[in-house]
């Protein structure tokens, strides 16, 4: 960690769909955190939560029925007030390197990934020649363990699990400042899951390259294991909502989440209790007015009606006490 100031400072992010003959679907609301210079913060929460939402507006590929407010500043620009143009030629993969959720749909389907690769290195590095380009294509593939023999396929030619280490291939290129991975184990076998996030650790803790701004790492995972191995922070998202903001090692281990809801992820592990969280979480359009995880929680009192704010590291009425201990893992992870 560093006193320097925020790769990423998010501050009431919010964003609204607006769909035609129904009210707005409050997708993201009221998002407040910060990634520091050196440090991975780990977004966590069950599927359809608002996480690849949020990292879609800071990368301003949101659909035109989308309003968004709020600021989310990368240095001194704001990402949600940035044309783009900005975004497209001083952004995306110069200061921010995406690893997409569906790699896939990101990749040319015409084009050898030899070919992405190259274009990419050329870009974002300046390294020129032909013979250059190819080492550079090969180092960045080795650098995500995307096998060097299937560079010159083309991505329907590849798994899911290749398609994803092509993609973060990709998105390693230009080492950029903000390394934003929205779920990059996808499709992977638990030692590749390892590698990768070790990858993206490296490229976190990498030393200053003179430009004083260090890197950080904002990755979105269902894989609470990959985040446990990686995470300085984790930020728990319910319902659009930021409901905890902790340390990771305090989550994943002693004292344990304070939030119900996150305490109910990881109680949910196989290795933990394997104990499913009752219920379902509300419609994005149908919000209550209270708090959104009251329906599901076996702590919920009247007071759940009015809703909590995010007050130090969590947002509940009736937190789990910082002394009760999360039910312990049965071996260590490395």
């Amino acid at each position: 960690m560093t006193e320097r100031p925020p790769v990423l400072s998010v501050r009431g992010l919010s964003v609204r769909f607006l769909v035609p003959g129904g009210g707005p679907v409050a997708a993201v609301t009221d998002a407040h955190f910060d990634v520091v210079p050196g440090e991975c913060l780990a977004l966590i929460g069950e599927s359809g939560c608002g996480k690849s939402v949020l990292a879609s507006a800071l990368l301003g590929l949101l659909p035109a029925n989308a309003q968004t407010a709020g600021r989310a500043l990368l240095g001194d620009l704001d990402l949600l007030a940035a044309d783009e143009r900005t975004l497209a030629r001083t952004v995306r993969g110069r200061r921010i390197g995406l690893i997409p959720q569906s790699p896939a749909a990101h990749l040319t389907p015409v084009r050898t990934i030899r070919a992405q690769t190259e274009e990419t290195v050329a870009a974002l590095t300046g390294v020129r020649g032909r013979a250059s380009l190819r080492a550079a294509a090969e180092k960045a593939a080795a650098r995500a363990a995307f096998p060097e023999d299937h560079l010159d396929r083309y991505p329907h030619e590849l798994s899911g699990g290749l398609a994803q280490r092509a993609a973060t291939a990709l998105a390693l290129v230009g080492d950029a400042p903000l390394l934003l991975a929205d779920e990059p184990t996808t499709g992977l076998d638990r030692d590749l899951v390892d590698h990768t996030v070790d990858e993206l650790r490296r490229h976190v803790d990498a030393p200053d390259d003179g430009t004083g701004e260090g890197r950080a790492l904002l990755m979105i995972t269902h894989d609470l294991a990959a985040a446990e191995r990686v995470a300085d922070r984790v930020a728990v998202m319910y319902a659009g909502r930021i409901v905890e903001l902790t340390d990771a090692k305090a989550f994943f281990g002693t004292p344990g989440p304070r939030h119900p809801y996150s305490r109910g992820l990881l109680n949910a592990l196989p290795d933990r209790a394997f104990t499913p969280i009752p219920g379902m979480p509300p419609e994005l359009g149908a919000l209550p007015d209270g708090c959104a995880f009251a329906a599901r929680c076996d702590h919920a009192t009247p007071t759940c009606a009015t809703l909590p704010p995010l007050t130090e590291t969590v947002a509940c009425h009736h937190p789990v006490r910082a002394t009760t201990p999360a039910p312990a893992p049965e071996d260590a992870r490395a």
